[in-house]
């Protein structure tokens, strides 16, 4: 946090500052131009499955190329934090801080979920939201962030000293582990930081800590995702409930998710081809 100043303020300060803000990266080359055809698909969605997310618990899903998934708040405000990994190569997963410097730090409708190099390419386009009209907030917070890391049993054990194993790392890692016989190890090395669902957050003017508030999300209201790949998603239902007073314990109110996963005709897609990993030569310049 810059609030220690111990240095002197130069002489040529009036120099140093205000320069004018430049994009890094402008996002105009990566815009969802087929985001039309995805919405007038959504008309023909027929339901395909579903699954229960538990409260302070995660689960794993597949989805397919071509399909549409949503998560649903379905008994109470709730939270989730979500994994994508590429389903038939799970070291490619999503990257929340690409898909942030792209974005910025709360994604909606038309975004793009960027997976890991050397891949780089979209996992996923998110197709829909119901908490669009949130916006951004006097205190510069607004839902679904890719800036908060995830829950983790670590921080917590540095924070306060102990030891509780249902963190949504935990939670994604033992998901992992139990559905997809994944070792420990390796499973907890591949979660990966997260999309944060229905997460209301932001940074605060004065310091610029990352903040949580009350989410604004109530039963009926979700997310909803079209799959450039096919995807394995793990979806933990935070411990913080709606994050509104604390998380990584059971004292918050916690209440179940819902992930279902929707098939459309693939002639209303107009012949919306798979995402392609990046083309880059990967010789990084080394001869």
């Amino acid at each position: 946090m810059k609030i220690k100043k111990f240095s002197e303020k130069p002489s040529d300060l009036k120099d140093r500052i205000g320069a004018k803000p430049i994009v890094c990266y402008p996002n105009t080359n990566i815009e969802e131009k087929n985001l039309s055809i995805l919405h007038s698909a959504r008309e023909y969605l027929v339901k395909k499955e579903e699954v229960i997310i538990p409260p302070r618990d995660a689960k794993t899903f597949e989805v397919k190329f071509g399909e549409f998934f949503r998560i649903e708040s379905v008994e109470g405000p709730q939270v989730g934090d979500l994994n994508l990994f590429n389903l038939n190569n799970l070291e490619e997963k999503f990257y929340s801080g690409k898909t942030r410097a792209l974005y910025g730090t709360h994604l909606s409708v038309g975004d793009k979920m960027f997976s890991s190099f050397p891949y780089l390419r979209s996992l996923a386009t998110i197709t829909w939201d119901t908490l669009d009209w949130y916006d951004y907030d006097k205190d510069g917070g607004s839902v679904h962030d890719v800036i908060g890391t995830r829950c983790d049993p670590y921080t917590s054990k540095l924070l306060s000293n102990n030891d509780y194993h249902y963190c949504c790392h935990s939670n994604l890692t033992r998901a992992l582990v139990r559905e997809k016989n994944i070792q420990l190890d390796h499973a907890e090395k591949i979660v990966h930081d997260v999309l944060n669902v229905f997460m209301l957050t932001g940074f605060t003017n004065d310091t610029k800590q990352y903040f949580m508030k009350a989410s604004p999300v109530r039963p009926g209201d979700y997310l909803e995702f079209f799959a450039e790949t096919d995807l394995l998603g793990a979806l933990s239902a935070c411990p913080g409930g709606d994050c509104g007073s604390e998380h990584s314990s059971d004292a918050a109110k916690c209440y179940p998710l819902k992930v279902s996963t929707w098939t459309v005709d693939p002639k209303y897609l107009n012949d919306i081809k798979p995402s392609a990993i990046s083309n880059y030569n990967r010789n990084h310049g080394i001869d």
